[in-house]
């Protein structure tokens, strides 16, 4: 059955110089020629007048992509229309008349797939880069994109394929002195990639971190300074700074740029024992705010007890920063003056340092990036653990085949169908 012709804007919404607006299926060269007279020459922009039933639409640039040789495999039209939303509408309206419907979140991507002109990695890159917020998190997805993890994946898969083969072989062939033979090649691939979905997989969230962005939680105690350290690496006022003790009762977070990373910086309640339940939540929340990501411990560096109030068991920080160097102390480690801005340039340095290191892959390896990645590869690797322990051909075949499928998911190579909907439920319209 064929897939019935869409329609979306595939630039931002709101006013703009040029809206791009992309029709994809059998009707998008109907339309072109319904609205502009006549096809393009493919893969040329043109200059046209819009007019539909003889009421004047705009004046646009016009792309004609016949398939199979465009991004959804189908054939593909895109308006290059000025960004008024009265054009938009008016644009829209016409389509709509001809036959064409809004495209869903993730339809054009998901017939991209569909028509093989994507697998599910690929796809799940494009909307990476169009949520890409740092030079960090847009080398990922541009390396996503041109097959970085489709490859390894895939690598895995066919090798799989092949000792699964053997299996059957040593199955087939047990009585005829090469099924032991078959038997051990086939079990050496297993554990070999066994081992590598281990090492791939035990790499403390690292594709995901940077993908979505790293936590980093401010702890301390109160009037440490947290509330003006986020202020200070944010630039602008997110949380009220004030002398008064327990001011910041809940976590408050921002989303900042570190030299190109992504991180979630949350400033939290000043930790101490406290009797007043609100401020006793707040600092609850603290801690368990602390157990995932990294942690930046602020001190009063004048304070004759700066650790005063802190649980015993507080996790180890991946940094130690001494606030109030202002007042002349002397202390190891980083000290900085928030009301001063001494040293604040340092901590950023130390922390892009950090992050860096945390994030980014010493053998050059693609990271996982999504959790259906992993559940599929936690999947896969259970089977072939399963499958090690095996005293017979057919058993280790049949492990084969369930970690096969398991990898095969994440690009798409199988089972793609229930895969479909939740790979592109949180896509944008017009990708």
């Amino acid at each position: 059955m064929t897939n019935p012709s869409i329609f979306a804007l595939a630039s931002a919404p709101g006013r703009a110089g040029v809206a791009v607006v992309r029709a994809s299926g059998p009707l998008a060269g109907d339309s072109v020629q319904a609205l502009a007279g006549g096809l393009p020459p493919p893969r040329q922009a043109v200059l046209r007048r819009l007019a539909y039933q003889g009421a004047e639409i705009d004046q646009a640039l016009l792309l004609w992509f016949p398939a199979p040789h465009s991004f959804t495999g189908e054939d593909v039209a895109e308006f290059h229309i000025h960004g008024g939303r009265a054009i938009r509408e008016a644009l829209f309206a016409a389509l709509s008349a001809l036959g064409l419907r809004p495209a869903e979140p993730g339809e054009f991507s998901r017939r991209a797939v569909e028509n093989g002109k994507l697998d599910l990695t690929r796809a799940e890159a494009v909307a990476d880069l169009v949520d890409a917020e740092t030079p960090a998190q847009l080398r990922q997805a541009l390396r996503q994109h041109d097959g970085a993890l489709a490859d390894l994946y895939e690598g895995w898969r066919a090798a799989l394929v092949a000792a699964l083969g053997r299996a059957e072989a040593a199955i087939d062939f047990s009585d005829d002195g090469v099924g032991e033979e078959e038997f051990a090649r086939a079990r050496d691939t297993a554990g070999r990639i066994s081992e590598e979905i281990q090492q791939h997989m035990d790499d403390a969230g690292r594709g995901e971190s940077l993908r979505e962005g790293l936590r980093l939680t401010i702890l301390g105690p109160p009037n440490a300074g947290k509330s003006s350290l986020i202020n200070a690496l944010a630039g602008r006022d997110i949380a009220i700074v004030s002398d008064r003790p327990g001011t910041t009762r809940d976590v408050v977070e921002a989303r900042l740029n570190i030299g190109g990373y992504l991180l979630q910086v949350a400033d939290t309640a000043g930790v101490r024992p406290t009797q007043e339940p609100i401020e006793a939540e707040g600092v609850r929340r603290a801690l368990s705010h602390a157990a995932g990501g990294m942690t930046l411990l602020l001190l009063d560096g004048a304070a004759q007890n700066p650790r005063a109030g802190l649980p015993g068991d507080l996790p180890e920080p991946d940094l130690i920063v001494w606030n109030k160097a202002d007042l002349g102390f002397v202390r190891n480690g980083i000290c900085i003056s928030l009301k001063t801005g001494q040293g604040v340039s340092d901590l950023v340095k130390m922390l892009q340092q950090k992050v860096q290191h945390k994030l980014e892959s010493k053998d050059g390896a693609p990271p996982l990036t999504r959790l259906r990645h992993r559940h599929a590869l936690r999947e896969a690797l259970a089977h072939l653990q399963h499958g090690l322990s095996a005293a017979a051909p057919e058993l280790l075949a049949e492990d084969l085949r369930l970690a096969t499928r398991a990898i095969g998911r994440i690009t798409g190579r199988v089972d793609v169908e229930e895969l479909l909907d939740f790979v592109f439920r949180d896509f944008c319209i017009g990708k």
